[in-house]
């Protein structure tokens, strides 16, 4: 009997050390997390209940006055409502593109290599240097309004980045066209994982390419949608350097997203309040990715 219980022993402790093990792994990623998203987190949180400026050595409570301060200014609800529409234009483009793109690069052979190389590339560059080219190619003398001129009458000089009806939706589209070719080869790869059999069963069955497309592919794509529906909206809402780059908040207030406003507020040394707009930036995030990635989630449908 006792033989029976010392073999059973090292059995029953083994799960215990795998467990541990796998704490040990995990360890390091912990505390890198820790380290520098968990902890910025909560001291921001704290100081956005503060009175802290560059003009004071001192850093006293003051609850809520830093978000009415921000609130009576009428900085706080336009910059979430100008980064709540520069998010939404840019998760458009990039999915609605993406996806376009995707359709047509899906077949795997040499030229589709090239051309996802080619649409891939803006992604590895700096979007400083994505800004600084797009406010070159849109300038009232730019190379868009004179394609444009060979079609109207006359010079066409519109002005996309300092007009504020077309401000927004320009630069959205820039951010937009920065991050589409990831958004691409995420849809190719949902594409492609779709079964075989499923297609040619419709095609057998008489389906024409738009039945495919909306009947099978789309709701198959659900796992790509909510990979790319929230990444890049949620990824829009801490978007700063394209819109340096090209319009630095204005013309006026028009491209005045929540981090433009941040920058300003800490530019002039106002450190509570641009934390608290900060934090703003964190509950945006939290507010729109918990229920859409719930909701998303529920509609996925696996083959």
């Amino acid at each position: 009997m006792s033989s029976l219980s010392s073999v059973q022993a090292p059995n029953q402790t083994r799960p215990a050390r795998k467990a541990r093990f796998r704490v040990w792994f995990a360890l390091p990623s912990m505390l890198l997390v820790g380290f520098f998203f968990v902890v910025p987190f909560i001291a921001n949180a704290v100081l956005s209940f503060t009175r802290w400026t560059g003009f004071s050595n001192t850093i006293t409570f003051n609850g809520l006055t830093n978000f009415r301060q921000m609130f009576s200014l009428g900085i706080l609800v336009h910059s979430t409502l100008v980064t709540i529409g520069f998010a939404v234009t840019t998760m458009a483009v990039q999915n609605l593109t993406g996806l376009a793109l995707a359709k047509a690069l899906q077949q795997s052979n040499r030229v589709n290599s090239v051309f996802r190389t080619v649409f891939f590339l803006p992604v590895l560059m700096s979007p400083l240097a994505a800004g600084y080219i797009w406010s070159a190619v849109l300038d009232p003398h730019g190379p868009v309004n004179s394609f444009l001129s060979l079609f109207v009458r006359g010079d066409f000089t519109y002005s996309w980045l300092g007009n504020q009806h077309s401000a927004l939706l320009a630069v959205g589209f820039v951010d937009g066209w920065k991050w589409c070719g990831l958004v691409t080869l995420v849809y190719i790869a949902g594409l492609n994982s779709i079964p075989r059999q499923v297609v040619e069963a419709a095609i057998i069955d008489g389906a024409g390419a738009w039945r495919r497309f909306r009947s099978i592919e789309v709701p198959l794509l659900a796992p790509a949608f909510t990979f790319n529906i929230v990444v890049t909206l949620v990824g829009s809402f801490s978007a700063l350097d394209v819109i340096f780059a090209t319009t630095k908040g204005g013309p006026g207030d028009a491209t005045s997203v929540l981090n433009v406003a941040v920058y300003r507020q800490y530019g002039q040394g106002l450190f509570g309040t641009s934390s608290s707009l900060s934090f703003m930036i964190a509950l945006l995030v939290i507010a729109t990715a918990v229920p859409l990635i719930t909701y998303l989630r529920r509609r996925e449908v696996t083959a």
